[in-house]
C-alpha cells in the first residue's frame, strides 16, 4: 500500500486521466496542515494538529463532463478512482453548454499571502491565545471562550490544456467570545495571511469591552431603525453580494444581480471588487480551478454593476471572457474588497437620530434568492442609538430586508476597514463600518 504525496497524487491523477482518452482534464490537488486551539472559560481546552489531503479531478469526453473529489492518498485507490469517474463520466448526456478548458502554459504571479512563521509552525499559539484571555478579562469579561487556528496550504493544478502551477497560502484565525454575565456577551476576531497584521489582543479586548457594555440589555421594541454594522456583519452581507455576482447563478435564475449589467444597484459611495491575489488578503490562488491566471474584478463599481465573475463556460455564454473566478461548474470570488469611505465611526453614530449598532450577527437565511431577501440575527452585543448618542443594550432583535433594498440605502461607510473571514463569512472579505438607512427589525420577545 503506498501513500502519495501531493505532487504524486496530481501526476499519477492526470497520468490515469490522459491514458483513458478523455477530450478535458483539470487535476486539482491540495495539502493543509492546520493547528487549532480551542479555550473555553478562561482556559485551553484542546491543541491539536490536522493535516488534510485530497485530490478533484474534472474530465470531459464527448461533450459530457463529471467532477469528482477524493481525500484517499493510497495509489491503488486513486486509480480506481480516476477510472470510476471517466466510466461514469461516458453514461451521462452531452452538456449543450460544453467549453473546452482554456489552453495555457499560463505565467502565475507570486503569492503575496504567505508566511513562512505560519508555515514553519515557528508561531507561539499558546501565547496568542493567553494574550486574548487576559485582555478580554482586563477589558471586563468574566469568561472567555474561542478558537484560534493556524493554516499552511499548498495546491497544484495540470490540466490537459497545458496549465500547470502551484499556489501557497498561510493564515492565522481568532475568534473570541467573551462573556460578563450569562446574558451579556461580545465577540472579537482577527485574521490575516501573516504575523505582522494579526491581533490577538485586539480581539481579546475587543470582546471583552462589548461584553461588558451590553449588560442588563433591554428588549428591542420593533420599527424602521438606521443600521451600523460593524464589519463583521457588513462582511457577511458583501459575500453574498460577491457570491450572486457568479454568472452561475445569473444564468440559473437564482441571483438579484440579473439582468442588472450596467445598471445602478448601490449607492455611489459603493464600489466592490474581486482579487485572485492581494496584500494581506486570506485563501487567495494565483489560478483558477481551470488554470486561469486569477486577477482584480470590479464587480460594482461606484453603484454601477460592471462584471460578474466568469469562468470559461459562462464566458462564453455571456459572450465574455473568463475573470479567472472558476469553480469549474460555478464561479466564485476569491477575496471581496469594498473601497472604504471617509468616516469615523463616531462620526457615523453622530449622524442617526433612532437606531441601532450591531456588532455581529448569524443565521443568515435566504427567503428568496432571486430578490435577494434574507433574515439574520444580531448576536452579542448591539446598542440603541437615540439622537447621535449610543444609549444603552439591546437584545432580541431580527433583521429581514433585502440586499438589493439595501445596497441602495447605504449611507455612509468607514474609513476604517478589517479583513473578515470565520464560519459566518466563507468568502474573505475587507470590509468597512457601514451605515444604512430604514432597515425593518422584528423583536423576537412582545
Amino acid at each position: 500500500m503506498k501513500l502519495l504525496n501531493l505532487d504524486e497524487l496530481i501526476e499519477l491523477g492526470f497520468s490515469e486521466a490522459t491514458k483513458a482518452g478523455v477530450d478535458d482534464a483539470s487535476i486539482l490537488g491540495g495539502q493543509s496542515v492546520e493547528r487549532m486551539i480551542r479555550f473555553s472559560n478562561n482556559s485551553i481546552t484542546v491543541s491539536k494538529d490536522i493535516d488534510n489531503i485530497f485530490l478533484t479531478a474534472y474530465v470531459a469526453k464527448g461533450k459530457r463532463r463529471i467532477i469528482g473529489s477524493t481525500s484517499n492518498p493510497i495509489q491503488r485507490s486513486l486509480k480506481s478512482f480516476i477510472k470510476n469517474l471517466v466510466d461514469t463520466c461516458a453514461s451521462l448526456e452531452p452538456t449543450k453548454s460544453y467549453t473546452q478548458l482554456p489552453n495555457g502554459p499560463f505565467r502565475y504571479k507570486s503569492g503575496k499571502n504567505f508566511d513562512i512563521k505560519i508555515r514553519d509552525n515557528a508561531v507561539d499559539l499558546i501565547g496568542l491565545t493567553k494574550q486574548a484571555i487576559d485582555q478580554g478579562l482586563n477589558a471586563g469579561a468574566e469568561r472567555v471562550s474561542g478558537t484560534l487556528t493556524s493554516n499552511h496550504g499548498r495546491q497544484l493544478i495540470r490540466t490537459s490544456a497545458g496549465a500547470q502551477g502551484e499556489n501557497q497560502s498561510t493564515s492565522l484565525t481568532i475568534n473570541v467570545r467573551a462573556f460578563a454575565d450569562d446574558s451579556a456577551s461580545g465577540h472579537g476576531l482577527s485574521c490575516s495571511s501573516n504575523t505582522r497584521k494579526f491581533d490577538a489582543e485586539d480581539a481579546g479586548r475587543t470582546a471583552g469591552e462589548y461584553a461588558k457594555r451590553s449588560i442588563g440589555a433591554k428588549v428591542a421594541k420593533d420599527g424602521i431603525y438606521d443600521l451600523i454594522l460593524a464589519p463583521t456583519v457588513t462582511a457577511d452581507i458583501v459575500q453574498h453580494v460577491g457570491s450572486f455576482a457568479s454568472a452561475f447563478s445569473v444564468e440559473t435564475g437564482s441571483s438579484f444581480l440579473a439582468n442588472k449589467m450596467g445598471q445602478k444597484v448601490a449607492t455611489d459611495s459603493f464600489t466592490l471588487r474581486d482579487y485572485g491575489l492581494i496584500k494581506n488578503g486570506l485563501g487567495g490562488h494565483v489560478f483558477d480551478d481551470e488554470g486561469v491566471p486569477t486577477k482584480e474584478t470590479t464587480i460594482i463599481n461606484k453603484g454601477v454593476l460592471e462584471s460578474y465573475l466568469h469562468n470559461s463556460a459562462t464566458a462564453a455564454t455571456f459572450n465574455t471572457k473568463s475573470t479567472g473566478n472558476a469553480g469549474l461548474i460555478s464561479p466564485h470570488p476569491w477575496n471581496l474588497v469594498v473601497d472604504k469611505g471617509s468616516l469615523e465611526t463616531e462620526e457615523m453614530v453622530s449622524q442617526v437620530k433612532m437606531g441601532m449598532f450591531i456588532t455581529n450577527n448569524w443565521y443568515t437565511r435566504f427567503q428568496n434568492l432571486r430578490g435577494g431577501e434574507y433574515s439574520t440575527v444580531p448576536r452579542d452585543a448591539a446598542f440603541l442609538i437615540e439622537k447621535g448618542e449610543i444609549k444603552y443594550p439591546i437584545s432580541g432583535m431580527r433583521i429581514s430586508d433585502t440586499i438589493p433594498r439595501q445596497l441602495l440605502n447605504i449611507k455612509e461607510l468607514s474609513e476604517e476597514r478589517k479583513w473578515i473571514e470565520w464560519w459566518e463569512v466563507n468568502v474573505p472579505t475587507l470590509a468597512p463600518y457601514m451605515l444604512l438607512k430604514d432597515v425593518p427589525i422584528t423583536c423576537a420577545v412582545r
